[in-house]
């Protein structure tokens, strides 16, 4: 993507480098000895920061955000610190079978990659180079869509006319209850459709489904991006932007003398990014502001999705998937949260190496327990704050936590809301008017479920 803001000339950006490394060994955000990469960046904001305060001196004083955008529209996506610590960006090739993609993704510990195009010339550039980014929750949550087709299929083989008629009612997990309301089907024949889903789905690890389907075959489908690239002139308000309004998970970044990818820029990068920012005069300026005086959750407890903890866990997947949300929390019989299951918490169905798992009676409460024990995974707790909390205590906690997602509760403990880590950078920057022109005309909407 070109910029559509001015930026800095390499030299200057050498330059400013170089002031900024030397300042960073003298003094820290917290003035102590503590510094990272992700720090000198909020230096860098603060001394723009502190410019803009002089020069608004005798022209009018700018609101928060103006500054802001200021700040990070004068600085090159080229500054963001590298996310695989110098090792190579991983990429999947887009011939991969589904089985092969899943594990270049577990042995690297990584949830995403671009996915390369095998057909593509030597000499041709990155946009004919890269058909996407996809996910190890898209591949498995595509499996579980075909799941779901192929119990329907069963369920049409089987069925007579008559039972099929009743039966048509009762596919969508959703919309069970009021299908066999209308057609007088009872709750046996919905639990007999979810249990055949179970089957199906424990089923999908030694499919040749999984085996031979290759990566590129279900390019467009739920959790697959566009590759839409940064290049490193780009600045961090086209990145804020893209990884907020546009939801944009990660964004890579493009050598384009190289025609490779140089860097990967995630949601969960930024806010690690400000969360080292803490003590710095702008983040402390920001991050003192409430939720509530933020505008923040903007998801309220009316269109959250549950599962309560004695329903099946294969349940809430395929609510997630049939909702198009990334996450899920699991309630007790008075509806306070116990417990979150992510999408990509889907890999603990299909990795699990125990053959006898019973996917129609593994319940939400005993699945979390399960991967707690198997994997030490920390990730299923639930992670609350209330609505007077700051955004910088909810950033620190977010990224302490490593987390996606924090929900809001009352003082009662019930749902409240819901934060993601786009909601939180939504909030730091806008959209100046015409900012990217045309350009998102033929690129968004992005296709059906095809992001979250």
């Amino acid at each position: 993507m070109q910029a559509r803001r001015d930026v800095r000339t390499k030299e200057e950006n050498e330059q400013q480098s170089h002031q900024h490394q030397w300042r960073a060994a003298e003094e820290s955000p917290l003035g102590s000895a503590r510094w990272s990469p992700e720090a000198e960046i909020g230096m860098r904001v603060e001394d723009i920061w502190d410019s803009l305060d002089h020069a608004a001196a005798g022209a009018g004083e700018m609101s928060r955000r103006d500054r802001l955008n200021s700040c990070f529209d004068a600085i090159p996506v080229a500054s963001f610190p590298h996310t695989f610590a110098g090792a190579h960006v991983v990429e999947i090739p887009s011939d991969a079978t589904l089985a092969e993609a899943v594990e270049i993704l577990s042995r690297h510990r990584i949830l995403t990659a671009p996915v390369r195009n095998v057909d593509a010339p030597d000499d041709s550039s990155w946009i004919d180079r890269y058909i996407g980014v996809v996910e190890f929750a898209g591949i498995a949550v595509w499996l579980l869509h075909q799941s779901e087709a192929s119990a329907a299929a069963s369920a049409v083989a089987s069925l007579g006319a008559d039972e099929l008629a009743a039966k048509l009612g009762t596919v969508a997990l959703e919309e069970g209850a009021a299908a066999a309301a209308a057609t007088g089907v009872n709750k046996s024949s919905s639990l007999t459709e979810s249990a055949a889903v179970a089957e199906a789905f424990g089923a999908l690890p030694s499919s040749d489904l999984f085996n031979k389907t290759k990566v590129k075959d279900i390019s467009g489908s739920f959790r697959w991006a566009p590759f839409l690239a940064l290049q490193s002139s780009d600045t961090f308000l086209t990145m804020l932007l893209l990884l907020s309004k546009y939801r944009m998970k990660s964004l890579p970044v493009v050598d384009i003398g190289e025609g490779t990818i140089s860097n990967v820029v995630t949601q969960a990068a930024v806010v690690h990014m400000l969360a080292e920012c803490a003590g710095l005069h702008w983040f402390e300026d920001w991050g003192a502001k409430s939720l509530t005086d933020l505008g923040l959750p903007m998801i309220r407890p009316s269109r959250l999705v549950k599962v309560r903890h004695d329903e099946p866990a294969l349940k809430a997947f395929r609510l997630m998937r049939r909702r198009g949300v990334g996450g899920i929390p699991v309630v007790d019989h008075s509806g306070r949260p116990i417990g979150s299951i992510m999408i990509k918490d889907v890999k603990h169905l299909l990795a699990t190496s125990d053959g006898n798992r019973d996917y129609r009676t593994l319940t939400a409460q005993d699945f979390i327990a399960s991967a707690r024990q198997s994997s030490g995974e920390r990730q299923m707790n639930i992670v609350t704050c209330k609505k007077e909390e700051s955004i910088k205590g909810i950033i620190l906690k977010l990224d302490a936590e490593k987390r996606q997602r924090i929900y809001v509760v009352d003082d009662q403990e019930n749902l409240d809301g819901l934060i993601t880590l786009r909601d939180i950078i939504a909030k730091l920057v806008y959209e100046p008017p015409g900012y990217f022109g045309d350009f998102f005309n033929g690129v968004f909407p992005l296709p059906q479920n095809s992001r979250v």
